[in-house]
């Protein structure tokens, strides 16, 4: 039986652990229309809820559903943000809202790599820069997304649809493949004890591989940019900015052990998965390192599975460079109530 189509609107946010953003979608007859959109610095709020209402007070409409996806596992409609210390939990969410005179709604929590994974299909071919054409064709999918932390997605393909689902992959264990990132280990599990990939593909993790660097004297730190680093509010984001600039050999072997690095990890992404009809890799870093992504040393990584390299040579890969992709995706969950 079918239903006709109906018109509404619907809140969707996309929360890490340095941004929140916030948009309004409205929907008529499936089409997605971005009718609002804010960006807030997470870490200046006490927690989600806040910044939904100031969002939503400043907008004149109803919102009938709204969905948000979680950086961190969500477990019974409950979730922990990663890199936050804030809780999440779906049914005081919708509570607050009615109080605050914004709902009643339905509000739904998912993982922000879901998220991006329900959002592929609303994408444009433009959205997309192919690393590796491989050979697409119907199969599983998977995603690997680097920002504040590392979040990994599966796409299960069911014979008919992709359904995406998530992982805590990210805080999986590092493997390293060479003996200077056995050395990056050893010098992360002295600092960290356990070292998970997020500990390397990351914001941080850039400047983990850069500390390690310095510090087992593989590369010297020049006196103007440790006086730079020591003031920078984003050390990670100014290490990036010199090694694509090639101004300091430190900046340009941290990010080139950070390329291969998440290389191989989108690999092991695609064993694991079986991701025969794509990796797609999201994501804060993805867009500004793009130039690095591109060059060899990220696919070598990536096809270096022995055995299986004949196998990962023929799966596509490709970096998302729109940045709604998570909001797009949590506005497609929260209209799946609307269609029932």
């Amino acid at each position: 039986m079918t239903t006709a189509a109906k018109s509404t609107t619907v809140l969707a946010g996309d929360i890490g652990g340095t941004h929140t953003r916030l948009a309004l979608f409205h929907s008529d007859g499936g089409e997605l229309q971005l009718t609002a959109e804010k960006v807030y610095p997470s870490r200046e709020y006490a927690g989600l809820e806040e910044i939904a209402i100031d969002f939503l007070r400043g907008q004149n409409t109803t919102v009938s559903a709204a969905c948000f996806g979680i950086a961190g596992p969500v477990v019974n409609d409950k979730a922990k943000v990663s890199n936050l210390p804030w809780i999440v939990d779906a049914s005081e969410m919708a509570q607050s809202l009615r109080v605050a005179g914004i709902g009643p709604m339905n509000v739904e929590l998912i993982n922000d790599l879901a998220a991006h994974a329900s959002g592929i299909d609303a994408l444009r071919e433009s959205d997309f820069v192919t690393l590796n054409a491989g050979q697409a064709g119907e199969g599983n999918g998977a995603l690997i997304a680097a920002g504040t932390g590392l979040g990994e997605a599966g796409l299960f393909w069911d014979g008919k649809q992709r359904l995406p689902f998530a992982c805590e992959g990210g805080h999986a264990d590092f493997a390293p493949t060479s003996k200077l990132e056995v050395s990056l280990y050893q010098y992360l599990a002295g600092k960290f004890g356990h070292v998970s990939c997020e500990r390397i593909l990351s914001g941080p993790g850039l400047k983990n591989i850069y500390d390690f660097l310095r510090d087992s004297g593989v590369e010297q730190e020049p006196a103007w940019l440790r006086d730079e680093l020591a003031t920078h509010e984003d050390a990670s984001a100014l290490i990036s900015q010199y090694a694509l600039a090639a101004k300091a050999d430190i900046c340009v072997r941290s990010l080139d052990m950070f390329v291969a690095v998440y290389g191989s990890e989108a690999g092991n992404v695609a064993l694991r998965f079986l991701a025969t009809a794509g990796v797609y890799v999201s994501g804060g870093i993805a867009g500004k390192i793009l130039g690095k992504l591109q060059s060899p040393a990220f696919l070598q990584a990536f096809v270096a599975k022995g055995r299986m390299q004949p196998l990962l040579e023929q799966i596509p890969v490709k970096v998302i460079v729109n940045d709604k992709v998570g909001l797009l995706g949590a506005a497609r969950c929260a209209l799946r109530p609307q269609a029932l």
